[in-house]
């Protein structure tokens, strides 16, 4: 079993940077990419971000250029920088492990899920 717990989240005025933290516990998670999700209101969730364990790295391209995936393997930690926030990208950010699938990783290949945090840009 993996837990994924997620952190970071808030409210920021467009513009504005946040970064998100994901750690990870439970058994190891070297088959797995680590990737981020998001689900604004009334909206399905849409993939955001993956990087796998060859550090190759998978953007949307809403996010592209504006958000950066990373990991800190020693303390089982990805991370999500996100900068230049816009309103639109006011959602609930999930934290997932999954398999890619080409470019992009989706909802039915997530293996673990976070429990969500919300990030809030104010315009």
């Amino acid at each position: 079993q993996v837990q994924l717990v997620e952190s970071g989240g808030g409210l920021v005025q467009a513009g504005g940077s946040l970064r998100l933290s994901c750690a990870a516990s439970g058994r190891t998670l070297s088959t797995y990419a680590m990737g981020w999700f998001r689900q604004a209101p009334g909206k399905e969730r849409e993939f955001v971000v993956a990087l796998t364990w060859g550090y190759n790295t998978y953007y949307a391209d809403s996010v592209k250029g504006r958000f950066t995936i990373s990991r800190d393997n020693a303390k089982n930690t990805v991370y999500l920088q996100m900068n230049s926030l816009k309103p639109e990208d006011t959602a609930i950010y999930y934290c997932a492990a999954g398999f890619m699938a080409g470019a992009t990783m989706r909802g039915s290949d997530v293996g673990y899920w976070g429990q969500g945090t919300q990030v809030t840009v104010s315009s």
